[in-house]
């Protein structure tokens, strides 16, 4: 017999070589039903496979990213299986699942999304037709022997047993694959799936190499789910900041430099009202701002370890017959900052800001507007403290954190802890301890995460957090990383009590996160609809007739000395053709003005949200909308 130690801590006897499924049906048959996966000591393997020793276990349903993934992963097997038995020529290579789904890559497959209902239907036949998912081991010579007419699986094949990873390979039906993830248990789980687009990758994600065509997909096991979903894809698409973008007028791409947005002066105006916010707490939380360089020599980036362990993602170019490259990030300018003069424990800590632009080198199939850019610039700031001072520095980052998405934006937030990665510099011993002052200052804040193993930057452990939108969807922001190397390896000291050198600690945060990002979440949560705080246009005056233009231009003055951003429509269309544009273009307050207005001094009021109100009074007016503005408020009521 072997003791199984569920997820609430109790510890159930099983005989030897129990699988998962039969561990989940003497849990409950609504858990039976619902089982994707098992966990067994962190290690997710599918229900078939044999339980032989004590172990810590969880039943993974499609509650858990575990046993989406590996839903998902099997769907992708579905469809790899449906595109060989319609194109038996194509190759398949890879097919991971990804936050929006699945996507699966083939050579020599030529089709477009007209051919998606063909290749669904023949999907249906294998779902239908439930062949078991079943894993085998092989030797090279047999994945080899398997794959003879697939360089792609030859090539990961190859690559597997030089760094001795163990070779397995799943099947269903007559299809094959390579594979090394967990699966369901049989095609007849999958109750409902779509194919949403198709795409060009390269191999490797390489542009040296063959360009392949990819075909995404999502899947669920409810056509509920999916039917969900697919509304929420139609939502999403009604929001996607590109098209606001460019129908509100705030920013625009052009393909002369890709990847790096123009802000129009609408979008200019939030870029900067999110800047303001930002120095406003700088002031108030003691942190210095300062403007770094755009390019360096690769000495200070080989001195840093980002020549070695990022410089595929930099842009480099030759000045003066030596290797330079655009910054990718600013810390180690400013650990330069911190080296320029000699510092006494008395100085710590020291805050740095820097809001300089930044220029990572983005495949170009992967950028994605605001969201996925190659120029950018973030709130970004380094602290540089003492060991003795990081969970206080941790903590006050925390608050700074909190009152950014739960006070003025009401996001939702979760946060990771992500430790040490394969691809690591620096000393264990170090590594250790930073991982627990992150954990510390957590637990101390009683904020809730989750750990993300071997997830964190390659000189240190970080927090990072997803907030969530008002679609419920999850998009990762802002980010606190503890880093003892880079003082290290740039020697950056300071004289302590004890009136010798000590290296400095290192935290690097920024609570935005990209500013190009975090508009363009701002402009998806919100569809367009900004708080008044944050609007290009706070307040657009609609005259009835000409003769109300001077009325509508003196109330107009009042508010710009009150700096309310405010304009004047005074064409001369109909008060529900100025109405309508003003809605379409997002504006947060419409104000008519008429006879009865400019007889009594009074406004009539027309919030975004459809809410009218008649007889306001200017000053009234004008109070209430400078205290919206002022405090953040979400809404203003008169």
């Amino acid at each position: 017999m072997i003791k199984l130690t569920l997820p609430d801590g109790s510890k159930k006897e099983f005989k030897k070589g129990i699988t998962g499924l039969e561990v989940a049906k003497s849990i409950g048959q609504r858990l039976a039903q619902d089982a994707i996966a098992i966990k067994i000591n962190n290690e997710v393997v599918g229900l078939n496979e044999a339980i032989e020793n004590d172990a810590k276990i969880k039943i993974l349903t499609f509650n858990d990213p575990e046993g989406v993934y590996a839903f998902r992963h099997s769907t992708c097997h579905i469809l790899a299986d449906a595109i060989k038995n319609l194109y038996p020529k194509s190759k398949n290579t890879i097919g991971p699942p990804v936050d929006e789904g699945f996507y699966y890559d083939f050579d020599e497959l030529q089709i477009t999304p007209e051919d998606f209902s063909k290749i669904e239907a023949e999907m249906k036949k294998i779902v239908q037709a439930n062949p078991e998912f079943k894993r085998q081991e092989v030797d090279l010579a047999e994945a080899k022997k398997l794959f003879k007419d697939n360089n792609y699986k030859i090539e990961m094949a190859e690559e597997f047993a030089k760094q001795n990873k163990k070779l397995t390979v799943v099947k269903h039906g007559d299809f094959i694959d390579l594979c090394g993830n967990p699966h369901i248990t049989s095609t007849g789980l999958i109750k409902a799936f779509k194919l949403t687009k198709l795409a060009g990758a390269y191999w490797r994600g390489d542009a040296k190499n063959k360009q392949l065509t990819r075909i995404y997909g999502i899947s669920f096991p409810s056509e509920k789910q999916l039917k969900d979903h697919l509304t929420l894809l139609e939502e999403a698409e009604k929001r996607d900041h590109r098209k606001l973008g460019k129908d509100l007028d705030l920013f625009m791409f052009h393909e002369w430099s890709p990847g790096s947005p123009f802000f129009l002066p609408k979008g200019t105006i939030i870029y900067n009202e999110l800047l303001t916010l930002i120095r406003s707490e700088y002031k108030k939380r003691g942190y210095q701002e300062v403007i770094t360089p755009q390019l360096f020599n690769k000495a200070l980036w080989e001195q840093s370890g980002h020549w070695q362990h990022y410089q595929e993602n930099m842009f480099l170019l030759k000045v003066d017959d030596e290797e330079f490259s655009l910054k990718p990030m600013n810390c180690p300018s400013h650990v330069l900052i911190y080296k320029s003069k000699v510092r006494s424990y008395r100085d710590l800590p020291l805050r740095i800001a820097d809001f300089c632009y930044l220029h990572r080198n983005e495949l170009k199939g992967v950028l994605g507007g605001l969201t996925r850019s190659r120029k950018f610039a973030q709130d970004d700031a380094h602290i540089f403290c003492t060991e003795k001072q990081i969970q206080e520095e941790i903590s006050g980052l925390l608050d700074f954190l909190k009152h950014l998405y739960v006070d003025v934006f009401d996001l939702p937030f979760i946060a990771k802890l992500s430790t040490k990665p394969e691809k690591a510099m620096g000393d264990d011993d170090l590594w250790i301890k930073a991982e627990e002052s992150l954990q510390q200052a957590l637990d101390v804040n009683k904020i809730k995460y989750v750990i993300k193993p071997g997830e964190g930057a390659f000189y240190g452990p970080k927090i990072d957090f997803d907030v969530k939108d008002s679609l419920g969807r999850d998009w990762q922001l802002a980010t606190i990383q503890l880093d003892f190397q880079m003082p290290l390896r740039f020697d950056a000291t300071y004289e302590g009590e004890d009136n010798k050198k000590h290296h400095c600690v290192m935290i690097h945060r920024a609570l935005l996160g990209s500013l190009e990002r975090f508009i363009g979440l701002m402009t998806e949560h919100y569809s367009g609809k900004f708080p008044l705080w944050l609007s290009p246009v706070q307040v657009r005056l609609l005259t009835v007739a000409d003769r109300f233009d001077d009325y509508a231009n003196k109330v107009a003055c009042r508010l710009r000395e009150q700096e309310v951003r405010v304009e004047v429509d005074t064409r001369s269309e109909s008060i529900g053709k100025k109405v309508r544009d003003a809605q379409v273009e997002k504006v947060s307050l419409m104000v008519t003005v008429g006879e009865k207005e400019q007889s009594n001094s009074t406004l009539a009021v027309r919030t975004l949200d459809g809410k009218v109100y008649f007889g306001i009074s200017i000053d009234q007016f004008i109070e209430k909308v400078c205290d919206c503005i002022k405090n953040k408020k979400k809404e203003i009521l008169f």
